[in-house]
């Protein structure tokens, strides 16, 4: 299947990033290496092309909107206010996900959904057979442009562009302005633990922001990045991966993103199981892990109690950039997800040391202006 191409793609190359197929898509995986990327984002500022995103517009009466969400989600839909947006996950008929995603409240009558590359297709799908009364669900995709703009100086490299104050605009915030003669959405979300910022536009403002932000923030070390450090960012993060930590198996819980499941009047798909997880304790959970030996983790090495037993397996491992230790993320029977749990990582035969690790990995300029 031929691959498909961001509006990117010709400028990727030009600027020598190594391409790779993901979700279906050509993507840059490295321009100058993948440890000087994640380490620029940390420090300065990387700017990432997530084109390949899903952007899906629900419209409608405000009852019937809140009625296929809230069915379909499990956070509460209805606590979002407008210009305001939320980590959310669009659940199956059985309570595993059909994708991750941020929810954009413009108004009580319009919603936007941010999804994965692969999976929008799929979410578009599983909405639209759900609809009913005045509501309408529209993959708007192909009309959409998205860059991500991370990092410390982030701000101030934007800031200093769009010469606006960006103070007013909160975390898992977002606002519509005028640039350039066109409408574009701007939020301040993020998945590297970095402050940062997505802009959505059209293509062909989409491209010449990318070019721009580069030259204007040169001076503040923006620098290009790919899919590479964009998965060791997230890992450090801690943030899940669809395919990885997330599947249409493991309900929100077990996938370690039970704090977005909330109680509802109106019942989502699975409801007692996921409650039941939530309220008793899954049979399993996702949590952070760090090797105490030498070796990198990297996903489904089987992993041990101290007694030998096999009590889960990795589901994601990088060896990190920022704590030149190596780091994951895995799926362990739920008595072993205490804090500080001592475990075994089979790596290649050999059973290394690990230890549970349920508090941050990094402490990124999100948390710090939060």
């Amino acid at each position: 299947m031929e691959l498909k191409q961001t509006p990117l793609n010709q400028i990727h190359r030009e600027m020598g990033a190594k391409m790779v197929p993901f979700g279906g898509w050509d993507m840059p995986v490295q321009y100058t290496g993948i440890i000087q990327e994640h380490l620029a984002t940390r420090s300065h500022a990387g700017l990432f092309d997530v084109s390949h995103m899903g952007e899906i517009f629900v419209t409608g009466k405000e009852e019937d909107i809140l009625s296929l969400l809230e069915k379909t989600t499990c956070n509460q839909i209805s606590s979002l206010k407008e210009g305001q947006v939320q980590y959310n996950a669009v659940l199956n008929e059985s309570g595993g996900l059909v994708d991750d995603i941020t929810v954009y409240k413009f108004s009580n009558e319009k919603y936007m959904i941010c999804s994965n590359a692969s999976n929008y297709p799929a979410v578009a799908a599983h909405l639209q057979k759900l609809v009913s009364g005045t509501c309408k669900v529209e993959d708007q995709s192909a009309n959409w442009h998205q860059i991500a703009l991370q990092g410390p100086n982030a701000n101030q490299i934007l800031e200093n562009y769009l010469g606006k104050d960006l103070s007013s605009l909160l975390y898992y915030h977002f606002t519509e302005i005028e640039v350039q003669g066109e409408t574009i959405i701007l939020s301040r979300t993020g998945y590297t633990g970095e402050d940062g910022f997505e802009i959505y536009t059209s293509h062909s403002l989409g491209v010449k922001l990318w070019k721009d932000l580069l030259e204007a923030g040169k001076s503040l070390g923006i620098v290009p990045v790919g899919l590479g450090a964009r998965d060791t960012l997230r890992l450090e993060a801690k943030y899940p991966l669809y395919g990885h930590e997330l599947n249409s198996e493991w309900s929100p819980v077990e996938s370690g993103i039970g704090f977005i499941v909330k109680e509802k009047s109106t019942p989502y798909f699975a409801y007692e199981r996921i409650q039941n997880d939530k309220k008793n304790s899954p049979k399993k959970k996702v949590v952070g892990i760090i090797l105490l030996e030498p070796g990198v983790l990297r996903e489904n090495f089987p992993i041990f109690s101290s007694e030998g037993k096999e009590i889960g397996k990795t589901t994601s491992g990088t060896h990190s950039p920022s704590r030149k230790e190596s780091l994951g993320l895995a799926i362990l029977d739920f008595e072993f997800t205490k804090n500080q749990t001592e475990v075994f990582v089979d790596i290649r035969g050999q059973k290394k040391k690990a230890k549970v690790e349920t508090g941050a990995f990094i402490k990124g300029s999100v948390r710090m202006n939060k």
